[in-house]
């Protein structure tokens, strides 16, 4: 069975003592109740080792937002797999629209980010999806596919099923603006459907995928009772322990 998983990205944000305040509180809220779903939240790379050491990873699980496409060298200010992993996080977050537009990340490199991570044992959450005018010329179905099969289809099964998608329509990250509830669940069905012509069914019935576009407490419910919404990756909600929970107890 797939897993449930509500995932934070804090992106850049935060003090390392924020941070570390934000994950503690949530920490305590989780050790005093039972939730349905993974929590997970991704912080900036300065904050890692402090989080790690300051949350319960069998409650509270962490990621790195990104990490570099290479194992080591004269790569000043990058941050490798084999980093994040010495941190104590689980998860890398790879793939970010954020990355891919502002930073250039081709599928190519992001093939090799994958591939770096789960040699280091950590978990992708690998992000696709595609912007406005993608979206306005109903092109978001080959979009999504081409995004998946250029950075993840050379996987094996075993590495493949290691993968959590995050489906970002990216028009709805941060504008306000949300897929319906009908809209995610059309495209995580096509993505899995994607998914299951590759690997076969089994594989694609047991991989996580979330949702990852203005989810919020108040929709969160709707968009989680769809059948192949698997879950969340939040952005401005995750920066308050409150709105966060809220999302976690859509579950």
């Amino acid at each position: 069975m797939r897993k449930n998983i509500v995932a934070g990205n804090w992106k850049m944000n935060k003090t390392l003592q924020e941070g570390v305040a934000l994950a503690t509180e949530l920490n305590e809220i989780l050790a005093s109740k039972k939730v349905n779903c993974d929590v997970i939240i991704g912080t900036p790379f300065i904050h890692l080792a402090s989080v790690c050491a300051s949350v319960d990873s069998a409650k509270l699980g962490v990621a790195a937002e990104n990490c570099a496409d290479h194992v080591s060298g004269a790569y000043t200010g990058e941050v490798s797999a084999a980093m994040v992993k010495s941190t104590g996080a689980q998860y890398v977050i790879l793939g970010h629209s954020e990355r891919r537009a502002y930073y250039g990340e081709t599928p190519a490199i992001l093939k090799t980010k994958v591939e770096l991570a789960l040699a280091n044992g950590l978990t992708p959450i690998f992000c696709i999806g595609e912007v406005l005018a993608e979206r306005e010329a109903n092109k978001q179905f080959e979009v999504v596919e081409a995004q998946i099969k250029e950075s993840l289809f050379d996987l094996s099964v075993e590495d493949f099923s290691k993968i959590i998608l995050a489906y970002e329509p990216v028009w709805a990250i941060g504008t306000g603006k949300t897929a319906t509830a009908a809209q995610a669940q059309e495209i995580h069905a096509y993505i899995r459907s994607v998914l299951a012509a590759k690997y076969g069914k089994k594989v694609a019935d047991n991989c996580s995928i979330l949702y990852g576009g203005s989810c919020k407490a108040s929709n969160a419910g709707e968009l989680f009772a769809n059948p192949d919404v698997d879950g969340g990756l939040i952005g401005g909600a995750a920066l308050n322990a409150k709105d966060f929970m809220g999302i976690v107890d859509a579950f």
